[in-house]
C-alpha cells in the first residue's frame, strides 16, 4: 500500500512540475534587480516612458502566466512597447538565497513601496525618475483561470505618460 501512495504522490508532483514548466521562465534569477530598475529608468527617460516592474518569480505560475498572457497579445504588446520598459523583478518572498539576496530583496521592497503586500505578480509603475505611481494589485486583472484582456489593456492605458500627465 505504501508503494502506491508513494507511485501516487510521484506521479502527482511529475505532472504538477510539468505543468509549470510549460511557460516560459521570465525572471532572470542572477541579476540584482535594483540595479535592473535603475538600467530600465535610464531606458525611460531617454525614450519618454515609465517603466513597469512585474515582480515576482519564476516559483510563481500566476506570474508565468500574465508573462505569457501579454506576449500573446498583439494589442498589449504594442501598448507596452510604445509607452513602458516593461522588466520583470524577480523577488523571492521566502528567506532563501545568500545574505546578499535577502539584503536585495528588503531593499527592492523598500524601494517599491512594500509592494509585495498585494501577492504576486504586482506591478509597479514607476515614472522616469523612479517615483512609484501606482501599485497593481494583480488578483483584478484575472478572470476565471487567466487575465481578462479590458481588464489589463485599462490598466496600462491608465498608466501611460500620456494619460498621467493629463491629471
Amino acid at each position: 500500500m505504501k508503494k502506491y501512495v508513494f507511485i501516487l504522490v510521484a506521479v502527482l508532483f511529475a505532472l504538477s512540475a510539468h505543468a509549470q514548466t510549460g511557460l516560459k521562465k521570465v525572471y532572470n534569477e542572477e541579476i540584482n534587480p535594483l540595479e535592473q530598475i535603475d538600467q530600465a529608468l535610464a531606458a525611460a527617460r531617454s525614450e519618454g516612458k515609465y517603466v513597469i516592474c512585474q515582480v515576482g518569480g519564476n516559483w510563481c505560475p500566476w506570474c508565468l502566466k500574465f508573462a505569457d498572457f501579454i506576449e500573446n497579445d498583439t494589442t498589449i504588446s504594442r501598448v507596452l512597447d510604445e509607452n513602458f520598459e516593461y522588466i520583470h523583478v524577480n523577488y523571492n518572498p521566502r528567506k532563501a538565497g545568500s545574505e546578499l539576496q535577502q539584503q536585495q530583496a528588503a531593499a527592492l521592497m523598500t524601494r517599491l513601496n512594500n509592494c509585495g503586500r498585494f501577492g504576486f505578480p504586482v506591478f509597479v509603475v514607476l515614472d522616469a525618475e523612479g517615483k512609484v505611481l501606482h501599485i497593481q494589485d494583480s488578483s483584478f486583472l484575472e478572470e476565471g483561470q487567466c487575465y481578462n484582456q479590458e481588464k489589463v489593456l485599462r490598466f496600462f492605458t491608465n498608466w501611460t505618460p500620456k494619460a498621467v500627465s493629463r491629471l
